[in-house]
């Protein structure tokens, strides 16, 4: 293998694939990446077993081939050399690397004992911009469980559906449920369950612009394609539970306030919450047109404020963890917001006023 690259291309291509190389005590390969020189260039490889990365750099390939060698270790190497041409090269089982006033060899293993990235036969495939899956999959990571006892919820529920993508996380404490556009109607409707690693990854690797991301896949694994990176991952196996049931159709108190004004209100009582239960309480007053936000911490002291608001319906409250109701509140795309409840013992729902792409159901504290 003898190839020429620029240090830009290099580096991101490698920054790309190399976060998912871990090590392994039984299989040292994996913390490796797999470099193979073909024509075109330079195509650069890193599995944990469950997600696979792929990315293509261009490069003038001299000769064919292809090693392994440390991910992490090349990934920071490359990224501190000069913008300039780099001179990739096997020799003696090592990887040389040549920039004009640099040379570094590096042990490698063996290409072939790299594990295979199965191709994988796609029954369908959905388009989407990769800002759109971007803002979409943020605005729901976060609400997925960690629990290997129900894996159903230990991941992003993908459902396609004509010209819709709906993403849906819960923790079985709160529920997040975002909607966004694809480029071209679905040729048949068809969801799956995508482990929040997969997720997370695919959040690091799109980017702001325009470019299309081609979603494909089947009952086994998923496949995201965007330019000249292919993440392949498994599914998680089960039925995503029948969420639509738990959402709340029918209100007591509806709140519309500010999304802003109401986030600074929930962090400054925060700072006196109880910790463990991270409980605030919020009581809506219609014919103040307010709510008041309360927290006790008999180590800290105690706040109250009170929030301008619009409130429609009879007077209520609620006790709420704060965290989950920020990350309701932060996800939301719009000056403001507004909050159903129908007692303090069912769920409540956030939304944007405007729209209704994004809902976020959250559990009261029982007192």
């Amino acid at each position: 293998m003898k190839i020429t690259c620029t240090q830009e291309n290099l580096s991101y291509g490698l920054q790309v694939v190399s976060h998912v190389a871990s090590k392994n005590v039984s299989l040292p390969i994996l913390s490796n990446v797999l470099l193979k020189a073909e024509k075109g260039g330079l195509v650069l490889i890193t599995t944990n077993l469950e997600i696979g990365l792929v990315c293509k750099v261009r490069g003038k390939v001299e000769q064919e081939g292809a090693i392994t060698v440390q991910a992490k270790t090349l990934s920071d190497y490359v990224s501190l050399l000069p913008k300039e041409n780099i001179e990739l090269e096997i020799k003696d089982q090592a990887l040389s690397v040549r920039s004009s006033k640099s040379k570094t060899n590096m042990k490698g293993m063996e290409a072939t004992e790299f594990p295979l990235i199965p191709e994988v036969e796609s029954k369908s495939k959905h388009f989407i911009k990769a800002k759109d899956l971007k803002e979409a999959l943020t605005a729901v990571v976060f609400a997925v469980a960690f629990d290997e006892t129900r894996p159903e919820i230990s991941g992003v529920y993908f459902n396609f559906d004509k010209d819709i993508l709906t993403l849906v996380s819960t923790d079985s404490y709160r529920l997040a449920e975002k909607k966004a556009s694809l480029t071209k109607p679905s040729e048949k409707k068809s969801s799956v369950i995508v482990p929040i690693r997969t997720t997370q990854e695919l959040i690091r690797i799109l980017g702001e612009e325009n470019d299309e991301v081609v979603v494909s896949g089947n009952e086994n694994q998923i496949v995201f394609s965007l330019g000249d990176i292919k993440l392949t991952s498994r599914v998680i196996e089960g039925q995503y539970p029948d969420y639509q049931q738990i959402i709340p159709t029918e209100h007591k108190t509806r709140i519309l306030v500010n999304t802003n004004e109401f986030i600074n209100t929930i962090k400054r009582a925060s700072l006196f919450c109880k910790p463990g239960s991270n409980d605030i309480e919020l009581k809506f007053n219609q014919a103040a047109g307010e709510i008041e936000v309360t927290a006790a911490n008999l180590q800290v002291g105690e706040s109250e404020a009170r929030q301008e608001a619009k409130i429609e319906g009879v007077d209520n409250d609620i006790v709420l963890n704060y965290r989950f109701l920020l990350d309701g509140l932060q996800n939301i795309n719009d000056e403001n917001c507004s909050l159903d409840i129908n007692t303090n013992s069912n769920p409540g729902l956030l939304k944007p006023i405007k729209g209704e792409d994004y809902r976020y159901i959250i559990m009261p504290i029982k007192q």
